[in-house]
């Protein structure tokens, strides 16, 4: 069962040592993440799901981890068996940094969810939304980005699963699969029930599209 999730983007900019002095630019948003996974960790479930897109073959455990030395620092997360993707390996980070020592899944698909867990969902939006963006400005971007957070601010599980992942794609947003998988798996939780949801970012900083929210199924609280 899913006692509480969180989605978070997993740009590399997250993590201070790779983009020093942004700060500005990127601070809200850094904050944001820190606030969604600290209540991951507070939530009461026994092991914390992590979900995003990459390579990897099948589901592994907390022994798993990633290093972000591709991006010009020497920063590893989770665990010795670098295997992680880099949207994993920025979960693992977050979780990190929240303090969570608790046993971890990571997949790049649909996870089992029947023990008590929690899912960290990782999920960028569109890399469209100015023309100083990396995906340039795309006159599709903005209302992309804008279904995605209306989606999880209703807490509604079949719009995410509703998404299309081509257009996503299209849009430099590898998200749509982790957000369908968040979809499918609360949905199969609270079959039709409520779910209790807040948006603790959503905005565009370098022009990127970039969503932070908690999710709680119905029966729980926060």
């Amino acid at each position: 069962m899913i006692v509480a999730a969180a989605v978070c983007p997993h740009p590399p900019l997250l993590v201070p040592e790779i983009a020093p002095g942004t700060d500005a630019e990127l601070g809200e948003l850094r904050d944001a993440c820190r606030a969604a996974v600290a209540g991951l960790v507070a939530s009461g479930a026994g092991r914390v799901v992590v979900i995003g897109a990459g390579d990897l073959a099948h589901d592994v455990d907390e022994h798993a981890g990633g290093t972000l030395a591709g991006f010009g620092v020497d920063v590893r997360a989770g665990g010795d068996d670098l295997v992680l993707p880099p949207s994993l390996t920025i979960g693992a980070w977050l979780l990190d940094a929240a303090g969570w020592s608790g046993p971890r899944t990571y997949a790049a698909g649909a996870p089992d969810t029947s023990d008590d867990v929690a899912l960290l969902v990782m999920a960028d939006g569109s890399n469209g939304r100015s023309e100083k963006a990396p995906g340039f400005l795309d006159e599709r971007a903005e209302p992309f980005d804008a279904a995605i957070a209306r989606a999880l601010a209703d807490g509604d599980p079949a719009a995410l699963v509703a998404f299309d992942a081509e257009l996503g794609a299209a849009l430099g947003s590898t998200g749509v699969p982790a957000l369908q998988a968040l979809g499918r798996a609360v949905g199969a939780t609270t079959k039709g029930a409520t779910v209790a949801a807040r948006v603790l970012f959503d905005g565009a900083p370098l022009g990127v599209g970039y969503v932070v929210a908690e999710w709680v199924p119905s029966g729980r609280t926060a």
